[in-house]
């Protein structure tokens, strides 16, 4: 099984290829205002890398946030045309069990833990991990003054933790999704027999740009 990996849900754009044994090829890019622009290049590079074409795609994974609006908005879009394109079924993982996975399998951590992810606002989406990367809690949007003093203390994974060190004091590495490790988890849950999420994306608050409820009238009545 050939599988396609995506993840936007930060300022990095990842696409990752996976056959089902092993990770094939993975590219990434930074860019935290371009993610429509560098998507379709990035997820072509990996596929050449890879050695493969959008028609030997047996499925294709996207990391459903959470994250700000736009950015994810764009991978999760890309995923569901290319599955419906090819006739594949598109998935969904968190994106933050990704970075957790990724801690523990790099020995970043041996305790329970928290990753927290830039959601812009001054707040981090964060979510709470047992010392194997399993979820105990969240995702959720927080003010990280607001974090409990004792969770911010203890290890602390994902870019929110290194933007305020002065809250996390034990900021840990990786700070970006990894699409390698995206596609990783999903292939291991499938082999599980574990069911995937949809491609429903957490965006947890509204965007920031909405339509404004009060319009000017410009003519009189």
């Amino acid at each position: 099984m050939i599988l396609l990996a995506i993840d936007t849900s930060s300022s990095a754009v990842t696409a990752a290829v996976h056959d089902g044994a092993s990770v094939r090829s993975e590219v990434m890019e930074h860019g935290p205002q371009a993610h429509g622009e560098l998507l379709a290049p990035v997820v072509q590079r990996a596929l050449t890398a890879a050695g493969t074409t959008p028609a030997d795609l047996a499925a294709v994974v996207v990391g459903t946030g959470p994250g700000p609006f736009t950015g994810l908005r764009v991978g999760i879009v890309t995923a569901r045309v290319m599955a419906e394109a090819l006739g594949v079924p598109a998935y969904g993982v968190c994106s933050l069990d990704v970075l957790a996975l990724q801690a523990v399998r790099e020995g970043r951590v041996e305790t329970a833990f928290a990753v927290a992810t830039d959601a812009r606002r001054k707040e981090v989406y964060l979510a709470t991990y047992d010392s194997d990367g399993a979820r105990l809690g969240g995702p959720f949007v927080v003010r990280p003054r607001d974090v409990d003093p004792m969770l911010a203390a203890g290890p602390v994974v994902g870019e929110g933790a290194w933007l305020y060190e002065e809250t996390f004091g034990d900021a840990r590495e990786p700070g970006y999704v990894s699409s390698a490790w995206l596609a990783t988890l999903a292939v291991e849950r499938v082999a599980r027999g574990e069911a995937l999420d949809s491609t429903a994306p957490l965006y947890l608050r509204r965007p920031d740009a909405v339509e404004n409820a009060a319009r000017k009238r410009v003519t009189q009545p």
